[in-house]
C-alpha cells in the first residue's frame, strides 16, 4: 500500500527498531529490508564488511598534492563543458563548471567495484523498513561544513526536499516518488517513499548532494550566482576565470579525510579544468604541458597526431584504458515533437543515409565499432530473438509493436563503404515514398506540400567532417539538409528547450539504471525542460518496460526488462546510433601515479590518481 506520511505512531515504532538496531554489530550482510547495514545496494551482498579499511582500487598510501590540469570527462545537471556562468549546478539556471558535485558531501558514495552498492560518509549506516517505504540513516556527528558549521540531519532533509521541489529536473523527476525527508534528532532522519518507487531510488537519494539548511535560507537556490556556496565536501571553488577556467582546491580542513570510503581518495591539491571551444585548441594546450591530462575523442589524432617532441621524448605517454561499462548511446537524435519526423518510416530512412562504414575507415582509422543498442557494450543490449522471459513482457503489447519488435534485434544497415551506397539510398527513399513524401525534381515533397528540410545542431566545427558527407547523402534524396554550430551556451539552452530538429550527443548509463533513465525516455519527461528526452518519446509501452526494469527484484529480472525496452527503443529509430570503442584512449605527462587496478564501474581519474613527485622531477614538471 502506498503511503503518503509517516504518522507519529509509525515512526515511533519504526524509531525504536531503528534506535536498537543501530547497536547491532556490522559485517557483509545482504542488503534487505529491516536490516541496519553500512551500506546499501540494490541486488545481493555488499563486497565490504563494515570494518573495512579502504576500496581495493586505490591507493591508501598514495601521496597528497600536487596538481592534475585537464578538461572536463564528464558533466551532469545544467553543466556546460565550455564554459560557465553560475556555481549553482543543482538547478537549472545558467552553465555551471563540471565538476561542482565534488564540493559537496552525501549520505554515501558508491564503490565502482561494485556494480551499485553504495557505503557511508556522511551516514554511518541505513536501515530500511520491513515494507521499505522507509529509510533511516544515522548522520555522523563529526560532519561539518567548510565554515566549520555542524552538518545534521536537519541539512539532509532540507537538501532532499528542497532538490524535489527546486533541484534541476534531472534530479527532481527521479525522486518524484521520495514523499518526505524529516529531521527526528541531529543525528538522524527518515526518507519516505511512496511505496511505487523502485530500488535504485534510496541509493539515488544516499548519493545526493547536501547543502546548508543555515546558508540557503539565507540565499535564494533558484537562481544563478557566482559566489561559491558554502559546501561540505573534499574540494572547493579555488582560482578561476569564467569561461576559460576552474580550478578545484583541497579543503583543509575536510571532515572526512580519513574515513574508508576516503582512504586513497582525493589525492591531488588543486584539479583545474580548463574550458576550449574547439578540439585543436585544447590539444595544443595539451602538448605545451599547460594541460596534463587529455583523454583523445578523435580517432584520426590518435592515429596521426601524436608525434610531438613531448611525446617522442618519453615525457608525455599514451595509454588505453578497457571500459567495462554500458558505452550507453552516441547518435543524432531526432526530434519528434516536431511533425516532420513523426512518421517512423521517415526516421528510419535517415539511417540509411548515413554510411558509417565509410565514415570509419576514411575519417576514424577503423577504430569505431557501429552503436545498435542504447544499451550499447552490456548485458542489457538485445541481441538475436526474443528469449521466453522478453516475450512474457512484449506479447501483451503485441497490437501496440512494430512486428520487427518479435524477431530479430533491429541493427543498421552496413553500407558498401563507398560514402554513398545507391542501394541503400534506394531503401531510404522507398521508406519516404511509404511515408508519403515524392521527389519533384530536386527536392523531396513532403504531405505538407514543402520540401522536407533538417538541420543538424552541433556545438563544436570539429564535427563538420563527420556531418557534412552525411548531409550530401540527404541532399541526393532531396531533403534540405544543413548543418548549423552554435556557441555552448546557446547549445544547452537549445537542448533544454527542445529547439532543435538533430542534435548529436552521448548519455551514458549505469551498470544498474536508475531513476534517472525515466529521464531518457519516458512520456512523462517529453516536455520536461532540461530532460534528456532529446527525441521526445512518448510510447506507453516504453513507460511500462522501464518500470519493470526499475521494479526489477534480481539482476535477471532487470537484464530481461532492458532487453525488451531495447527492442522496442530501437523500433522506434528515434535516432542515427553513432558509434563507440570499449576503451579509452589517453595521454598524459607522465608524472602521475595510477593505482594497479582501475575499477569495472568508473574512470575515477580526479579521485584516484596522484602525482608521483620523481616522476615529474624527471619530466620537469614539479608544480
Amino acid at each position: 500500500m502506498a503511503l503518503n506520511q509517516v504518522s507519529r505512531r509509525s515512526f515511533l515504532h519504526f524509531s525504536a527498531a531503528t534506535a536498537a538496531a543501530f547497536l547491532v554489530p556490522g559485517g557483509v550482510l545482504p542488503v534487505q529490508a529491516g536490516t541496519l547495514s553500512h551500506g546499501l545496494s540494490v541486488f545481493g551482498d555488499l563486497k565490504y564488511p563494515k570494518d573495512f579499511t579502504a576500496f581495493d582500487y586505490v591507493n591508501p598510501d598514495a601521496p597528497a598534492g600536487g596538481k592534475i590540469a585537464m578538461t572536463a570527462l564528464s558533466w551532469r545537471y545544467n553543466q556546460n563543458p565550455q564554459t560557465f556562468n553560475t556555481f549553482n549546478t543543482f538547478n537549472l539556471k545558467g552553465d555551471a563548471p563540471p565538476g561542482m558535485e565534488r564540493c559537496f558531501d552525501s549520505l554515501m558514495v558508491r564503490a565502482y567495484d561494485e556494480p551499485d552498492a553504495v557505503y557511508g560518509l556522511v551516514a554511518e549506516s541505513a536501515l530500511v523498513s520491513e515494507d521499505s517505504n522507509f529509510v533511516t540513516f544515522r548522520i555522523r556527528p563529526e560532519a561539518r561544513f567548510h565554515d566549520g558549521s555542524v552538518l545534521n540531519a536537519e541539512d539532509v532533509a532540507f537538501s532532499l526536499n528542497l532538490l524535489k521541489e527546486k533541484g534541476h529536473p534531472i534530479i527532481s523527476q527521479s525522486i518524484k516518488e521520495m514523499v518526505s525527508a524529516t529531521a527526528h534528532d541531529e543525528h538522524t532522519v527518515t526518507v519516505s517513499f511512496s511505496g511505487n518507487h523502485s530500488r535504485q531510488l534510496p541509493l539515488l537519494i544516499a548519493t545526493l548532494p547536501i547543502v546548508s539548511k543555515t546558508y540557503y535560507t539565507r540565499y535564494n537556490f533558484a537562481v544563478s550566482t557566482l559566489t561559491p556556496p558554502l559546501s561540505s565536501g573534499p574540494y572547493m571553488v579555488g582560482r578561476y576565470e569564467i569561461g576559460r577556467y576552474i580550478e578545484y582546491r583541497k579543503a583543509g580542513n575536510y571532515w572526512a579525510k580519513d574515513l574508508p570510503v576516503n582512504n586513497g581518495h582525493h589525492n591531488f591539491e588543486i584539479i583545474r579544468l580548463d574550458f576550449f571551444r574547439d578540439r585543436q585548441a585544447t590539444f595544443e594546450s595539451f602538448k605545451k604541458g599547460r594541460l596534463t591530462f587529455h583523454e583523445e575523442y578523435s580517432s584520426k589524432a590518435w592515429a596521426t597526431e601524436y608525434n610531438f617532441p613531448a611525446l617522442t621524448e618519453g615525457r608525455v605517454v599514451r595509454k588505453e584504458f578497457a571500459i567495462r561499462l554500458p558505452s550507453g548511446g552516441q547518435g543524432w537524435f531526432l526530434n519528434t515533437r516536431l511533425e516532420k519526423f513523426s512518421n517512423p518510416r521517415v526516421r528510419e530512412a535517415l539511417g540509411y543515409a548515413f554510411d558509417f562504414e565509410w565514415s570509419n575507415a576514411a575519417l576514424f582509422y577503423d577504430l569505431y565499432t557501429r552503436t545498435q543498442s542504447f544499451f550499447e557494450n552490456s548485458e542489457m543490449k538485445a541481441v538475436g530473438v526474443p528469449g521466453q522471459a522478453e516475450l512474457m513482457l512484449l506479447e501483451p503489447h503485441r497490437k501496440d509493436l512494430p512486428e520487427e519488435v518479435f524477431g530479430e534485434a533491429i541493427t543498421q544497415p552496413v553500407s558498401n563503404g563507398s560514402g554513398q551506397d545507391r542501394s541503400l539510398l534506394r531503401e531510404a527513399a522507398l521508406l519516404l515514398e511509404e511515408a508519403g513524401y515524392n521527389r519533384r525534381g530536386e527536392q523531396l515533397i513532403g504531405p505538407d506540400n514543402k520540401q522536407l528540410e533538417m538541420e543538424f545542431l552541433s556545438n563544436s566545427p570539429a564535427f563538420e567532417r563527420v556531418v557534412l558527407p552525411y548531409v550530401k547523402n540527404l541532399r541526393l534524396l532531396g531533403i534540405k539538409a544543413s548543418l548549423r554550430v552554435v556557441d555552448p551556451a546557446q547549445f544547452q539552452k537549445r537542448l533544454e528547450n527542445f529547439t532543435f530538429d538533430i542534435v548529436d550527443t552521448r548519455f551514458s548509463l549505469e551498470p544498474t539504471p536508475g531513476p534517472d533513465i525515466r529521464s531518457l525516455w519516458t512520456s512523462a519527461s517529453a516536455d520536461t525542460i532540461g530532460s534528456y528526452n532529446l527525441s521526445g518519446i512518448r510510447e506507453p509501452v516504453v513507460d511500462e518496460l522501464v518500470e519493470k526494469a526499475l521494479n526489477a527484484s534480481s539482476r535477471l529480472e532487470l537484464i530481461t526488462a532492458a532487453r525488451a525496452l531495447d527492442r522496442v527503443l530501437r523500433s522506434g529509430y528515434y535516432w542515427v546510433p553513432q558509434w563507440f570503442k570499449a576503451y579509452r584512449t589517453v595521454a598524459v605527462w607522465d608524472m602521475f601515479g595510477i593505482p594497479d587496478d582501475m575499477p569495472a564501474y568508473d574512470f575515477p581519474v580526479e579521485t584516484t590518481w596522484w602525482v608521483d613527485s620523481e616522476k615529474a622531477a624527471r619530466i620537469g614538471n614539479e608544480d
